[in-house]
């Protein structure tokens, strides 16, 4: 199989990305840039709205909860059918940039478990493999360490590889070739080898998936040097997100939740790339930041209805770059509000949250009036039945009164 991936690096050009300077990193140049259920489903609309869906996987998306994106007046949203573009479910926006992005440069490859004739697991790469072949669209045998560290191998060759994790938590049998090759070797080698490598897949807490398909792995990945982290929350930050990374000559790992793939957003017709370090304005506000991420960016703006009906005004950021933090933006509204609550799906020992809060303190603790607080999951193994599990995520209300005793 290494010899197949090697006669792809000798048959293919590496084509340049273009690409802008991160700051400060050991980076490369770099661009800044649901378990299977058949029978019809409910979408959720980004707009809030529930509507009919597809058969396939992620039929839970039913138990969302709707009107979960709350405007800076409570009035409705236009109807999306009015604007221009096409709408597609999270899962078809990341199919669509990958698509794009195979198109556009013959180096980009996919492997991974049934990534190829099956479509992937969430039929992220549905169609792929009959268009590219076999040998761009990789099935590879259950060993997560082997082909993760193949992928790596084949990214300093020169392909731009996409690892799919069919769950994020079965990445940790790749723990090592992710830590000490994929983070590493553009350094150890002195600049000799570039890794643009994505690794992307589901992961969060899903509806009654169990512990082990419940990881969280972004508290696992941060520390490791070298490493881009960056999670979607929307069909639009979805695609553009992936395509930033293909592009990137740095690992980016890309987080998708499990929940979210029939999600359903209006996105443009002509080609986007999105900021891989930017993170994204969902709500302006005056009274405290909200910093947030992934699904609890709709329990958040749940709450932020909630928040708006009783007279306050939130200010909601989806911090979209897990490492590095865009501390442009969030350091301009830290300094206007003078107050922040994170809401994370991470555990809170050793999460995105902790090392938020110590990056805010460190840059901006003269700027604030009141303590950080964080909401994160509680640190106790996933449960499998529906109510414990909901116990152990945080849930909208216990924001609504978090920003309360906050702004008091």
């Amino acid at each position: 199989m290494a010899g197949i991936i090697q006669g792809i690096g000798a048959a293919t050009a590496l084509t340049s990305a273009n690409s802008l300077d991160t700051k400060k990193s050991l980076f490369s140049n770099s661009s800044r840039s649901l378990s299977e259920k058949k029978g019809r489903t409910f979408v959720v609309r980004s707009d809030g709205h529930l509507s009919y869906g597809l058969k396939g996987h992620g039929g839970r998306a039913e138990q969302f909860i709707t009107n979960a994106v709350a405007a800076k007046e409570d009035t409705a949203a236009a109807s999306t059918s009015s604007k221009p573009g096409h709408e597609l479910l999270l899962f078809e926006a990341l199919r669509e940039g990958l698509e794009e992005e195979m198109d556009r440069d013959p180096t980009v490859c996919v492997m991974g478990e049934d990534v190829g004739h099956y479509g992937g697991s969430y039929k992220v790469t549905k169609g792929l493999a009959p268009k590219y072949g076999d040998l761009r669209v990789l099935d590879t045998p259950i060993a997560e360490n082997s082909f993760t560290g193949m992928g790596i191998g084949a990214a300093m060759t020169g392909l731009r590889p996409i690892v799919e994790g069919m769950n994020m938590g079965f990445l940790l049998l790749a723990f090592n070739q992710i830590s000490n090759n994929c983070g590493m070797l553009h350094y150890t080698s002195g600049g000799q080898f570039k890794i643009p490598i994505v690794i992307r897949g589901p992961g969060g807490v899903g509806r009654q998936l169990g512990a082990e398909h419940s990881q969280r792995l972004e508290s696992y990945f941060q520390s490791i040097p070298g490493i881009q982290m960056v999670a979607c929350s929307t069909p639009y930050n979805a695609k553009g997100l992936m395509k930033a990374a293909i592009r990137s000559d740095n690992p980016v790992i890309l987080f998708e939740h499990v929940l979210l793939y029939n999600l359903k957003e209006r996105i443009p017709d002509e080609e986007y790339v999105l900021n891989l370090e930017e993170a994204e304005m969902v709500r302006p506000g005056e009274h405290v930041t909200i910093l947030t991420y992934s699904r609890m960016r709709y329990h958040v703006m749940q709450a932020a209805k909630t928040l708006v009906n009783k007279g306050y005004d939130p200010e909601v950021i989806d911090i979209r770059s897990l490492k590095p933090f865009d501390l442009y933006t969030i350091g301009n509204s830290v300094k206007k509000t003078h107050r922040v609550l994170i809401v994370e799906e991470c555990m809170r020992t050793g999460g995105i949250g902790a090392s938020l809060t110590a990056a805010i303190t460190e840059n901006f603790h003269d700027y604030l009036d009141a303590p950080i607080v964080c909401l994160s999951s509680q640190d106790v193994p996933t449960p499998y039945a529906g109510t414990l599990e909901n116990w152990t995520v945080v849930q909208p209300p216990q924001i609504v009164t978090a920003v309360e005793q906050l702004c008091q």
